[in-house]
């Protein structure tokens, strides 16, 4: 894929088009409400995962209303840890198995790593957690699912139990600070966990998908995006209500009212999740202290390996100010 948004020096000054509806506050608030009104225990049973450096539980917690949510909580065997790591997983996949491990244990960090509702079923990482909420037709995917109304909308579930997930974190957890962090879909959860969630420390955003629909869908034909479009090929008449509902979810909206320290990445010929995209999610974020690494040779893979040794430098030095 070649360089096909807009120039660097134009992506840093971009701004997104996006506005938030009237009552976005108002929707999260009670969304939320409800949800931590739902109750739920939670529940970490240690298990086995062939490790001898690495301790893991197996943890359900109580997301949107109530639902079961998987997660793995890994920390450093015999070593207090300094903070901890909630991550969220990219598109289709899921938490995997007890002994597939990140470099966050390693650093000396807790690891909750959060299962993506109904989703777990590609990238050789099996998930756990169902969604048990139906919605009107959609097309294959997530996207579309509940798009007739933000009450309904999938990402809606997601975001809450996001939220939820942060709470978990510092209930298994107490004292330590809290870190979100994601790539693709998992990035974009961040967004929404660092904006909505309580007592977030800093949040590692790499190559965010769900920011500036608009935009996104009409620049790039890659799935996951192209399933909106592919959803009002067929529904002609519901392309305000869609993007309303989305607007709803959109990173860009969410961003607005994050503040927290935070270390975003972008790969240049993404045609995935549009760098203007993710630029627009960056520059409406509302904390003062964040960055943007640029990576201008890469497609979705953003920085990988690279930007990871990036991201523990940031943090190690955020979290020791």
């Amino acid at each position: 894929m070649p360089h096909f948004d807009l120039p660097l020096a134009a992506l840093r000054e971009h701004r997104s088009t996006v506005q938030a509806p009237d009552d976005f506050e108002e929707f999260w608030a009670s969304t939320l409400e409800g949800a931590r009104a739902a109750g739920g225990e939670t529940y970490a049973r240690p298990v086995d995962n062939g490790l001898a450096l690495v301790e893991t539980r197996d943890v359900t917690f109580a997301g949107f209303a109530g639902d079961p949510i998987s997660a793995w909580l890994h920390v450093p065997a015999g070593r207090e840890p300094s903070a901890v790591v909630v991550e969220f997983l990219g598109y289709s996949g899921g938490r995997g198995y007890a002994h597939q491990q990140s470099e966050w244990v390693l650093a000396g960090y807790a690891h909750l790593l959060v299962d993506t509702r109904g989703q777990g079923s590609s990238h050789g990482k099996p998930g756990a957690t169902a969604d048990p909420h139906g919605s009107d037709p959609a097309a294959p995917g997530h996207l579309t699912r509940g798009i007739s109304s933000p009450e309904t909308h999938y990402y809606r579930r997601v975001f809450t139990d996001a939220a939820r997930a942060v709470d978990v974190a510092h209930e298994l957890l107490p004292g330590r600070p809290v870190v979100v962090a994601g790539i693709s879909q998992g990035g974009g959860i961040a967004i929404a966990a660092a904006a909505l969630g309580e007592g977030v420390a800093a949040a590692l955003v790499d190559v965010p998908f769900l920011c500036d629909f608009p935009r996104a869908t009409s620049i790039t034909d890659r799935a996951p995006y192209a399933e909106i479009v592919s959803y009002l090929a067929a529904h002609r008449d519901r392309v305000d209500d869609a993007f309303r509902t989305l607007s709803y979810i959109d990173g860009v909206n969410l961003a607005r009212r994050a503040d927290v320290p935070a270390l975003f990445s972008v790969g240049l010929m993404d045609a995935t999740c549009p760098p203007s995209t993710v630029f627009g999610a960056y520059a409406a974020w509302a904390g003062s202290d964040k960055d943007i690494a640029v990576y201008p040779y890469n497609d979705h893979e953003g920085g990988g390996p690279l930007h990871r040794r990036v991201q523990l430098d940031w943090l190690r030095d955020r979290l020791s100010a």
